[in-house]
């Protein structure tokens, strides 16, 4: 179980369609970057971006690594142009094909927790000829505009320029997250419905015993 750290994420008001995210607790972290060794890793193997979708910050006291919240009311998504970054799965995903790195979602982001160090992914078409805002929605054809006739310091190519990275809770992995697996100390914990109901309990629990008797 989380330490009692984690017991003030029981603000958040309970919903069947909360997005899961995983936090570290600065306590146990020994800044070790085990979790982003795995985390770089695990996504070059499936062909994604290798960039470490979480960062191990430092200061004189702590060492904890920042990932993405998945926010529920995401404003990375908000403001991404060409709707490359979804809500799916309890999730917050971005698809890597079709990011034009415009860096909006970095600027948005009140984490930090999306970085714009990627370069062209496996499965990204190597040219576009049109762009179909339709397209880009429903995410079934990876178009774009063409820049062919742009000034070379303004053209871009999706998929090759500066690709966004995030937390994606490793989805293509059946164990889980890499991150959470390999940290040898235990310090990265999946917040979701049911951990936070959990916190609530024992919140309830505490209170029960420190309630005063009431004279009837």
């Amino acid at each position: 179980m989380p330490s009692t750290y984690f017991l003030f994420l029981s603000i958040h008001t309970l919903g069947e369609n909360m997005n899961r995210f995983v936090i570290g607790d600065p306590k146990d972290c020994i800044g070790c970057n085990t979790c982003m060794a795995a985390c770089s890793e695990v996504h070059k193997a499936f062909g994604l971006q290798s960039f470490p979708r979480l960062q191990v910050m430092r200061n004189d006291d702590i060492t904890v690594p920042i990932l993405c919240r998945h926010c529920d009311d995401s404003p990375c998504a908000t403001v991404c142009p060409v709707h490359a970054i979804k809500h799916e799965n309890d999730t917050i995903q971005l698809n890597e094909g079709l990011c034009i790195g415009c860096k909006l979602c970095a600027i948005a982001c009140p984490f930090g927790a999306i970085t714009q160090h990627g370069s062209a992914p496996l499965d990204a078409p190597n040219h576009y000829d049109s762009f179909s805002f339709t397209d880009a929605v429903k995410r079934d054809i990876r178009t774009a505009p063409n820049n062919t006739d742009v000034h070379n310091m303004l053209a871009w190519e999706p998929g090759v320029k500066a690709i966004a990275v995030k937390c994606d809770l490793c989805y293509f992995r059946e164990e889980g997250p890499a991150c959470m697996q390999t940290c040898p100390t235990k310090t990265l914990f999946l917040i979701s419905d049911e951990s936070i109901e959990q916190a609530n309990r024992k919140k309830r629990e505490m209170a029960m015993m420190g309630s005063p008797v009431v004279p009837r």
